[in-house]
Order: structure tokens, then sequence, then C-alpha cells
């Protein structure tokens, strides 16, 4: 027996909410791990490199002449100097990462408001 089903026609499934918060979550990710790029090329991020290089220079160099010398006070001055150097070095990272977490937390809550406006806005076009 020969069945007449009459064949709808395909239809492409619009794409719901869960599918575009997906899609937003995966540009909101590409955009932290870009802004992350840009602040490692950044200049701060570049100059606190360089300070950190340069005080594992002076580590370097400073136990070399502790070893040559074996002077107490030498070892003293090494030891305040460095922990002044990475109590500043440290300073700084934590105020790049501040900045970093504001903006990047800023960027997130616009795209939040983004995902709530165009939920609203799917919502009152279904209600009209």
């Amino acid at each position: 027996m020969e069945e007449n089903e009459k064949e709808e026609p395909v239809k492409p499934e619009e794409e719901g909410l869960l599918d575009k918060a997906k899609k937003l979550m995966d540009k909101a990710d590409d955009f932290i791990d870009e802004n992350v790029e840009k602040v490692k090329k950044s200049k701060a991020f570049e100059s606190v490199a360089e300070k950190l290089d340069k005080a594992g220079d002076f580590v370097e160099e400073t136990i070399e002449d502790i070893k040559q010398s074996g002077v107490k006070e030498k070892l003293e001055a090494f030891a305040d100097q460095t922990e002044d150097k990475a109590e500043e070095t440290l300073s700084k990272l934590k105020d790049l990462g501040k900045k970093v977490a504001g903006k990047t937390a800023d960027k997130l809550e616009d795209i939040a408001e983004n995902i709530r406006k165009k939920t609203d806005q799917d919502k009152k076009v279904e209600n009209s």
C-alpha cells in the first residue's frame, strides 16, 4: 500500500536563545584572549618583564660577588634590595591585573546587557 503523505518543506531551525548565548560567550572568550595578548604586548607588561629580567640579572651578579668576596654585609644588602624590587614589581603586577580584570569585567557586563536587551526584544516580538 502506498501512503500519500504530504511532505512538509524542511525549514532551517531558528537559532534559539541558548545558541545565541553560546555564540556571545564564544565571542567574549575570543575577546578576552585577544586582550590578554594585547596586554602581553603592551609597554607596561614589557616594562615589568624587563624589570624582572634586570632583577634576575642583578641577583645573579650579586650572588657571584658574594661568592667571590664572602662578605656578610653584601648578602644583607642584596636581600634588602631584592626584597624592595620584588615588592615594587609585585605591586605593579597587581595594578596591571586589576586594570585588566576591570576592563574585562566591563566588557562582559556590556555583553550581558546586550544579551538582556536582545532577550527582551525577542520576548516583545513574540508577545506581539
